[in-house]
This record gives structure tokens, sequence and C-alpha cells, in this order.
């Protein structure tokens, strides 16, 4: 951990203790574990085809400013992910990243042109068995000259996009074996164009990546005015669910022997075996709504009560009445990964969240 200290008492601070715990535990580093295993597999392809040209980072520290987080990717002013509602803010000016892109500006201004950044990346979330406020993400980026594309009859645009894909569905073959794949085009504020990968696998379409060329002004402000390239971005928890059969977000953070024996460094795709399934438990909460009502906070507040036990959060009721007064009902899935919880501890839990609802968000329960 990046020994910076992380105010608590500082107004704008929306850092929950929980993700205080998460900090520089760094999961992507553990070699026997399956984000670990994954992101060591990545680094094997672009070691072998690339002739070991790629640097790699995976120990910056997660705690970045505003600008490094937003500006320097050229995220706008007004984008709705810099608000308090999506992003954990230290202070006014400083952030938990919400994506390894926060390092890009810094990377290219120190002369880096083919690098990888792997690390804990932190979004205020939902709550079911794919989204987490902690989780990992890889960044690579690939800087060309005029010379690497001067003979090739492209322009540069065109040729580090040809050479991306080329780069990219070689990797998702490394990963996923000789799948079907297709490209999308789609939008991000840094590439243009830009593009994510569908590989298809066990028989769906599966979003492997986000991906494009870097937008010029990017560069320019790193200070490579001639140059063009290639930047993409994935989800280690998104793909290694995917491979190594893993049902619920949650469980990357289990240290449960029973969780984390079944992993063995260098092996990717071992298969993850339930070791039981404990029973879950709803519990429903009903509240008229204000303007200031968004489900994230209400999440954090589950979140802060009830930890990793609150495996979903979901809307299941909403209707206005007469006055205009809407009424959401919610319903709260308990369960622990690791043994049965009793009814007092879930009725516990369920009148703590209903307390702190009720208090933080100035709802009033029905």
């Amino acid at each position: 951990f990046c020994g910076t200290d992380v105010v608590k008492d500082e107004p704008t601070n929306n850092v929950p203790d929980l993700i205080f715990t998460k900090l520089g535990l760094q999961l992507h580093r553990r070699d026997n574990h399956p984000l670990g295993i994954l992101k060591n597999a990545i680094y094997e392809y672009f070691d072998s085809n690339y002739n070991n040209q790629f640097l790699k980072f995976d120990d910056l520290c997660p705690i970045v400013t505003t600008k490094q987080n937003f500006d320097d990717v050229l995220v706008p002013a007004d984008h709705v992910s810099r608000s308090y509602n999506d992003t954990y803010y230290i202070d006014a000016e400083t952030v938990l990243r919400c994506h390894t892109s926060a390092h890009q500006a810094e990377l290219l201004r120190k002369g880096y042109t083919n690098f990888l950044v792997t690390g804990d990346v932190y979004r205020r979330d939902s709550i079911d068995s794919t989204h987490y406020p902690v989780f990992h993400q890889m960044e690579g980026v690939r800087v060309f000259s005029p010379n690497d594309w001067k003979d090739s009859g492209m322009d540069g645009t065109s040729y580090a996009a040809d050479d991306l894909k080329a780069s990219l569905e070689g990797l998702a073959r490394h990963l996923f074996g000789a799948v079907e794949m297709r490209w999308v085009d789609t939008y991000f504020p840094f590439t243009n164009p830009s593009f994510e990968l569908e590989i298809y696998f066990q028989e769906k379409w599966l979003e492997v990546l986000g991906c494009g060329v870097m937008e010029q002004e990017i560069l320019k402000r790193g200070g490579k005015t001639d140059n063009v390239a290639w930047a993409f971005g994935l989800g280690l928890e998104r793909l290694a669910m995917v491979l190594f059969d893993i049902p619920d977000i949650r469980l990357f953070w289990s240290t449960d022997k029973r969780f984390t024996s079944q992993f063995t460094k260098g092996q990717l795709g071992i298969k993850f075996k339930p070791f039981s399934k404990y029973p879950p438990c709803y519990k429903d909460m009903s509240f008229w709504i204000n303007d200031s009502f968004t489900e994230n906070n209400l999440c954090e507040i589950v979140r802060g009560v009830a930890g990793d036990l609150a495996e979903e959060v979901q809307l299941i009721d909403n209707f206005t009445n007469k006055k205009g007064m809407t009424s959401h009902c919610y319903r709260i899935t308990y369960r622990s990964m690791e043994r049965s919880l009793t009814d007092e501890e879930i009725n516990e839990l369920q009148w703590n969240v209903r307390d702190q609802v009720q208090s933080q968000m100035n709802v009033e329960l029905r």
C-alpha cells in the first residue's frame, strides 16, 4: 500500500470502512489466486509474442488525483462517473481510481511506449453476483512512430487498429482456445475508433474487453505529437469467473481454504468446485423515496451493515400514488459462502439496515 494517509474525517470523503479493509490486499499479485493466475497468463502471451517489450506495472498506488482519473483520459466535466454516487472520493481532489487508465498519461510522459498496468479499481456499484465495489483491471498500451507504418500503405490510425485487433484476437485464443470472435464498434472518451471484442463461449456471446486507438490529445499531452497508439482495458474478475467457473464475485475475496486450495500457480482454467450451497435468506423493505435517492447509496448502506453477507439487492416493486409519491420495494438476499446464517443474525442485520436507510437517506419506511 502506498503510504498516503487516507483521510477519514474529510467532509467530502465517501469511502466506507469495508473499502478501507480492501486497500493493499492486491489479489492480482498472488500467483496462486485466480486473478494472479490470469494476470500471469496474459503476461505470458505478451512476453512470447512481443519479445518481452511490454513493461509491467502491478503495484501502482490506487489513490490518484481527479486529474489523473478523469481529466488525463478526457472524461468530460459533466460525465456521470465523476459523481459521488459512482466514485469513491478521499477528498475533493483525490479518488480511489475507477480504472487503471488513470496511470496512462503519467507513463506516457515518462517515455514508456509498450506497457501493461494491472491493479485494484474501485466503484460504487449495485450488489449482485457479478458486481463488487473493488475489482481488478488490466490496461495495455502500445505506441507506434511514423516509421512503423510508413511502408504499410495505411495511415497511422488504420495501422494501429489492425495491429490492436490482431494482438487481442491472439490473446483471446491464448486464454479461451479456438473460439469464434466478433468486433463491435462502441464509444469511449479516450479512444477513437473504439471497439469491444466478443467471443462465443459456452453457448453465448461474451464481451471480453474494450479497446481502441488512443485519442491524439492524450498522446499530445504526453509529449508524443507524431505518434499513434492503441490501448485496451479488461476486467480480470469477469474473465476469471468464466475461465474458472466461479459463480459469485465475492468468492475472490474468500480466505476459506476450501476456496483458496483449489487453485495452483500457472494453471489457467481449473474449474472451481462449489464446496457447499448454503441457503439464502430474503428480506423485503419498502419505503417512499425522495429526490436524492439513488440505488448505489442504498447498496453502500447494505454493504456497510452486512459486508459480504449481502448477496443481492433487487428492486421488486415500485409504484407512484395519487399524491405523486413513489414507493420502492427492495428484496435483500443474505447468504454466506462459508456457513449457514441464523435467523437472529439476519434479523439483526435487517433491522440495522432499516435504521441506517431511514436515518442516512431520509426516506420514509412503509
